[in-house]
């Protein structure tokens, strides 16, 4: 059978499963075919389907019941924050069981192809290549890892999957390892590309240092240098080729800082008639026409008027700020990437946007001694859009005893997870011992972003008033 009749989604559907079981029969698919050992004489494409099952569960169904199933996932999260603010003595009970009216999930304008980052791993594949460069399947608790290419991930662009395989053809030919189990060795480790809508293309290579001398780690860089510009990888058209070596899983450009082999030191796109710069480690929403309709509707649930005081925490590189900048009087926004506010700050100067002031630092430091001699009279609303950690306690207690702040708007990729303790702490009734004086947020309104097409994740947009 011809792949593309293995991975085209079928033509007709009857209604998709509830969520949970979805996800449940996709990851269980496979259960039995292997267990805490990989099977190397399993054709190709049962690893394709089988990565697009992990990746994009959603994939096989049409999109507009993409759109129910996730529908379906958030009103069952409103339905549980509405029962935890009753465990509270919270009356939160809305038609529905909700604790706020929930708006239907607003459509991804591209489905696929959307991404404008992904991340490459190097590990072992299901031919025992040690340096397959791709996308994991399997846990590390079943010792049953394996590194796919992602040729067939229909939410990774084609530029992204071109890079992968050139750096899979150089890392193919060198005489150094890869890094799979940082005791044991190796070198080369993730690959992350970065696109914009401009046309331009950033490669970061992590590498692994172990013993090596500098000697050794400068043709190393050598090598890649010309490999991607004189070589095969020259196909690319890289506007930006980063080297960084790191020890860790995961490392700042504080800790161990971006090399800069080839090209330009950052990458720009356009959104909302703005010009962004982007840095290698800045944050920058992961579907770009998305955050174009998301930032939209985010203007309009601020209800700034023009004496507003706009207070933008997690803000990246500026982009929810700087598009609301123009119908407020001020915008502040606190960031703990440094490079990002570094870019956050290049913006508001190119966009000749000059009611913006940043900060860098950690919100849970910084954010308190802002708000704690606050005594500016204008409105102040906020918006919040942190990581999946959600808000460290001492933010959303700046907030709940803030006064001015009277409007919150949180935006959370995983609004069952670490934020939904955030929701909690906002809404609660007042707690001497945990210093929440403040008056609670209620939540009044809530919308979910399609983000993240052929996956279960959506951005959902949560409204607090007081």
């Amino acid at each position: 059978m011809a792949l593309c009749c293995v991975l085209r989604p079928p033509r007709c559907r009857l209604r998709p499963p509830p969520l949970r079981s979805l996800v449940t029969t996709t990851a269980a698919a496979w259960e039995g075919k292997e267990k805490a050992r990989v099977n190397c004489s399993l054709p190709e494409p049962y690893w394709e389907e089988r990565l697009a099952n992990a990746v994009t569960p959603l994939w096989r169904l049409p999109y507009q019941e993409q759109l129910q199933v996730k529908y379906e996932s958030q009103r069952k999260i409103l339905q549980t924050l509405a029962s935890r603010l009753e465990e509270l003595g919270i009356d939160a009970q809305k038609p529905g069981g909700l604790c706020c009216p929930l708006q239907p999930v607003v459509p991804s304008p591209i489905i696929n192809g959307y991404r404008n980052k992904s991340t490459f791993s190097v590990n072992r594949g299901p031919d025992g290549n040690p340096k397959t460069v791709g996308l994991y399947v399997g846990t590390g608790r079943e010792r049953n890892i394996v590194c796919v290419k992602a040729n067939h991930v229909e939410n990774i662009p084609s530029k992204h999957k071109q890079v992968a395989q050139c750096y899979e053809e150089f890392i193919s030919h060198s005489p150094l390892d890869s890094c799979i189990l940082f005791h044991e060795g190796g070198h080369w480790r993730e690959l992350v590309v970065r696109t914009t809508r401009c046309g331009h293309t950033m490669a970061i290579i992590t590498f692994h240092p172990q013993q090596l001398g500098q000697e050794a780690l400068a043709t190393q860089k050598a090598l890649l240098k010309e490999f991607f510009t004189c070589g095969p990888g020259a196909v690319c058209a890289l506007t930006s080729l980063y080297f960084q070596e790191s020890t860790m899983t995961r490392c700042s450009h504080e800790q161990s800082p971006y090399q800069l082999l080839h090209g330009a030191p950052h990458i720009f796109e356009e959104l909302l008639g703005l010009r962004f710069r982007i840095s290698p480690d800045a944050f920058f929403q992961v579907n770009t026409a998305g955050a174009e309709v998301l930032y939209q509707t985010v203007r309009e649930l601020c209800q700034a008027a023009g004496d507003t005081v706009l207070l933008d925490i997690c803000c990246g590189t500026g982009t929810i700020g700087l598009s609301l900048a123009h119908q407020v009087s001020k915008v502040i926004g606190v960031e703990v990437v440094e490079k990002a506010i570094e870019d956050a700050e290049w913006n508001a100067a190119f966009n000749r946007i000059s009611n913006c002031e940043f900060h860098s630092g950690k919100a849970e430091a910084v954010l308190p001694q802002l708000l704690a001699s606050w005594e500016d009279a204008r409105p102040l609303v906020a918006v919040v859009n942190p990581s999946r950690a959600g808000l460290h306690y001492r933010v959303v207690r700046a907030i709940r005893n803030c006064r001015a702040i009277r409007r919150l708007l949180y935006i959370s990729c995983k609004p069952e997870g670490e934020a939904m303790r955030n929701f909690l702490e906002l809404c609660c009734p007042p707690d001497p011992r945990k210093k929440l004086a403040g008056e609670p947020f209620a939540p009044v309104m809530a919308i979910p972003f399609d983000m993240f097409p052929h996956t279960v994740h959506c951005e959902l947009v949560l409204l607090f008033t007081r």
